[in-house]
């Protein structure tokens, strides 16, 4: 709304008035469209942080509920220190992700509706913009994947040195005994720098999106003019002022456009993640009852026709009986 009360206020300083004192009324209804605006952001970002918190405190609960019953084998897999990244970081991005969720389909509104005005004001020319801000947006899809993928390496190289630093401090005793602590320093600064490769690899793209995004606001008006130019169209100061008023409105939507592809992918990421915790084996919890003949009750411990595993998925039992007792 704030470019077509500009155009109106224009209109009324070069003595377009429709009406009487129509200067007062559009500074009121300004007055009273900005304080809708801000109670209605006050409570979208009160609200989607309220909802990210609950999403937060429910995937720790899953989380903790989860290890509980995790199996031997899936005990080896995923290591106290993935656990505690579960909950410290992966939990924490996906709660994070609702406050910038709604921004996608916002952005795209108020693209739609600066489009609008701008075609109302320069015309034609539009098309020119509508092509720059396409091209901004699809120089920016290799780096988005090339971003994907760089946040799996980085979640998986914290895991890994975090499952070494658990080990190290569960083992400290005997790595002060036999004098090991050089060895496994060295290990844990290999794998710190490996981690520090791959966000060296992430801060890189998002410099380049960063870079991409804020030029836009720049290129597109420069586009914009020189195609007006070309065209043979002549702005009025109200054409003008309201087309950069429009720009001027998407440019910080446009700004966070790198940071709401990064969440996204490091909400896709954490989720994939927890998924494979929650999907992991557990131990089985069964209460069965038989009935046992009087032979039977003679044995303290009586096992027949049985094979036991340490794991349920192992090909080869530990132990396998036809028939014992004693």
């Amino acid at each position: 709304m704030g470019p077509l009360f500009l155009r109106a206020f224009i209109e009324v300083a070069e003595g377009k008035e429709t009406f009487k004192h129509e200067g007062y009324a559009l500074a009121v209804g300004l007055f009273l469209t900005k304080c809708l605006e801000s109670f209605s952001e006050r409570q979208w970002f009160f609200q989607t942080r309220l909802i990210g918190l609950q999403i937060r405190s429910m995937l720790s609960a899953a989380i903790y509920q989860k290890q509980q019953r995790l199996s031997n084998a899936a005990k080896m897999t995923h290591s106290p220190g993935e656990i505690v990244n579960y909950v410290s970081i992966d939990a924490y991005k996906i709660g994070e992700f609702p406050s910038w969720l709604h921004q996608i389909w916002s952005t795209s509104l108020q693209l739609c509706l600066a489009l609008f005005i701008v075609y109302y004001t320069v015309g034609l020319a539009t098309v020119a913009a509508l092509i720059a801000i396409l091209l901004t947006v699809l120089a920016s899809s290799p780096l988005a994947k090339l971003l994907l993928k760089y946040q799996k390496k980085l979640m998986l190289a914290q895991d890994k040195r975090l499952k070494a630093i658990t080990e190290v401090l569960a083992n400290m005793k005997v790595l002060k005994l036999y004098s090991w602590e050089t060895h496994f320093k060295n290990v844990i600064e290999g794998l710190r720098k490996e981690e520090f490769s791959w966000i060296s690899g992430i801060l890189t793209q998002r410099g380049f999106q960063v870079v991409l995004f804020w030029s836009s606001p720049v290129i597109v008006p420069a586009i914009t003019f020189w195609t007006c130019y070309f065209l043979r169209i002549q702005p009025n100061a109200g054409n003008v002022f309201t087309f950069l008023a429009s720009l001027n409105i998407l440019q910080e939507p446009i700004r966070l456009i790198p940071d709401v592809f990064r969440l996204f992918i490091e909400a896709k990421v954490s989720l994939d993640r927890i998924l494979e915790f929650l999907e992991a084996p557990e131990l089985e919890n069964k209460n069965l009852q038989q009935k046992h003949n009087d032979k039977e009750l003679e044995y303290s411990i009586f096992i027949s026709s049985a094979e036991i595993s340490w794991d349920t998925f192992f090909l080869q039992a530990n132990i396998k009986e036809h028939k014992s007792g004693g």
